[in-house]
């Protein structure tokens, strides 16, 4: 892990590293859950759902451990200025990235419910949203990783991809059902998948403040641009 400094009490330099090591597995697990989810969404494999659920039990273990660390971390080494930053990143961080593994358990328990019904065309378009969002939740790990604000802030303006993908699946989706109103309850289990994997890019970008904030004591300037329209659409657009 880079730091500024080495610290006098060499274990204080371990913890601090455990503690990194616990981040970057929590994403690693996480970015392959959601690839899993989107695969037995795909293949219509309710067995092989019923396991991406279960394994989000790995991502939760982790977070209570980096949680522990953290407590450890404050109460015996009372860390000051940078330490402080990046054991507070820390705890913020491993949140995010338990969140992003409940929405790829979430997407694979409505795959299961969806391949119970026929298969609807208009879900082509998620696989094509997981991958920006896969691939924001990584660089954003690796921004982390590495300490790079600039890379972080980077995974921050990207956001606003993911947002306009999001609205193009959901105008789609809608229009899907106005045209055929049998197919609205199989939609609506797609608009939820849809929303969690853009909830999934808010949370990489969430990783990448976070990073920017542990870089540099505060937060990035100005607001985030957003391109979720959908809130804007009605059927038929």
């Amino acid at each position: 892990m880079p730091t500024s400094h080495d610290h006098i009490v060499k274990s204080y330099d371990e913890e601090l590293t455990r503690l990194d090591g616990e981040i970057i597995r929590m994403g690693q697990i996480a970015v392959a859950q959601l690839d899993a989810a989107i695969d037995v969404l795909q293949r219509r494999d309710t067995q092989a759902a019923m396991r991406v659920v279960a394994n989000d039990e790995a991502i939760d273990t982790l977070e209570h451990e980096v949680s522990h660390d953290v407590l450890r971390l404050l109460a015996l080494r009372q860390p000051m200025a940078r330490d402080l930053r990046e054991v507070y990143a820390a705890l913020r961080i491993s949140s995010d990235i338990e969140r992003i593994g409940d929405y790829a358990a979430n997407v694979a328990k409505r795959s299961m419910v969806l391949n119970q019904t026929a298969p609807v065309s208009a879900a082509r378009g998620l696989p094509a949203l997981a991958k920006l969002a896969n691939a924001l939740v990584t660089e954003a790990l690796e921004a982390y990783r590495e300490r790079d604000a600039d890379r972080a802030l980077a995974v921050r303006g990207r956001d606003v991809e993911i947002d306009a993908e999001y609205t193009g699946l959901f105008r789609e989706l809608l229009t899907y059902m106005a045209e055929d109103p049998r197919q609205i309850t199989a939609c609506t289990h797609l608009l939820f998948i849809a929303k969690n994997i853009e909830r999934i890019g808010d949370h990489a970008t969430n990783i990448a403040e976070n990073t920017w904030f542990l870089v540099h004591g505060e937060l990035p300037e100005g607001d985030r641009e957003k391109g979720d329209l959908t809130s804007q659409v009605t059927a038929g657009q």
